[in-house]
């Protein structure tokens, strides 16, 4: 929760704002990462 007290005040956000932005940020990075909840292992 710190982090994203932290998040809103460098943008200017309140916390609810920024915990919706966040997250909309977080779902746009999983679906670019192919949106698969178990990522592959390296070798």
């Amino acid at each position: 929760m710190r982090d994203i007290r932290k998040y809103a005040a460098e943008q200017s956000f309140s916390e609810e704002e920024a915990l919706k932005k966040r997250m909309e940020e977080k779902s746009k990075e999983f679906a670019a990462k192919g949106a698969e909840v178990y990522a592959k292992a390296r070798p």
